[in-house]
């Protein structure tokens, strides 16, 4: 991924706030005839014995990633974090000189490993259980896997094929306005500000100067 010195994040605390807090990752695997695939996927980011960070997840069954995804070279996940378009508009600079373009505003970590796949009954009922206890969490009746009836689970299970990528490099990019001025950049989180919208707020926080 490329990225100007300014824009790099390197901090694996960082980094893995932005994977828990947008878990939904672009899963991009390569065959034996060198095809690419690129499946949307769901993961649990947890660590190993070793306290390296592993990242597991579970596809359908019918999905032939699992059996054509290569196992002897790096898969790459992508974990899109808050984006906006920025209009020069909202520079302070645009009013002294005019030398202003617009940009995009974006925070993105990419994580690569070699894919693992797990079809054992026991170790998926543990994947979904756990998936599922860190997304129910914040509702106000949580579901839980025990819920449905043991047999309509068991046949759910048959029906998946669990994935674990061990991650061997993690990089991001946190491009928000770090190269423009105090002035630019308040001018930046003013505009997301009164656009309004969930990415438009969070990136606003991301911009403002001092965050």
């Amino acid at each position: 991924m490329y990225a100007l010195r300014h824009f790099e994040e390197t901090r694996p605390e960082v980094l893995h706030a932005l994977v828990r807090s947008h878990p939904f990752g672009l899963l991009v695997t390569q065959d034996a005839h060198g095809e690419l695939a690129a499946n949307a996927v769901p993961f649990l980011l947890e660590h190993d014995a070793a306290g390296r960070a592993v990242l597991r997840a579970h596809v359908a069954r019918a999905n032939p990633l699992w059996q054509a995804a290569r196992r002897d070279i790096d898969s790459l996940v992508v974990f899109q974090g808050p984006q906006a378009y920025i209009s020069p508009g909202w520079y302070a600079t645009k009013a002294e000189h005019g030398k202003v373009v617009p940009t995009w505003n974006y925070v993105m970590v990419q994580a690569r490993g070699r894919l693992q796949v797990h079809e054992d009954a026991p170790w998926l009922l543990s994947l979904v259980t756990r998936l599922t206890q860190r997304h129910e969490a914040a509702l106000p009746q949580p579901w839980a896997v025990a819920d449905a009836p043991a047999d309509f689970v068991d046949g759910m299970l048959r029906a998946i094929v669990g994935i674990e990528i061990p991650v061997d490099a993690l990089v991001g990019k946190w491009k928000v306005s770090q190269n423009r001025s105090s002035a630019d950049r308040e001018g930046v989180a003013a505009g997301l500000r009164a656009q309004g919208g969930d990415d438009a707020d969070n990136m606003s926080r991301l911009v403002q100067p001092g965050a």
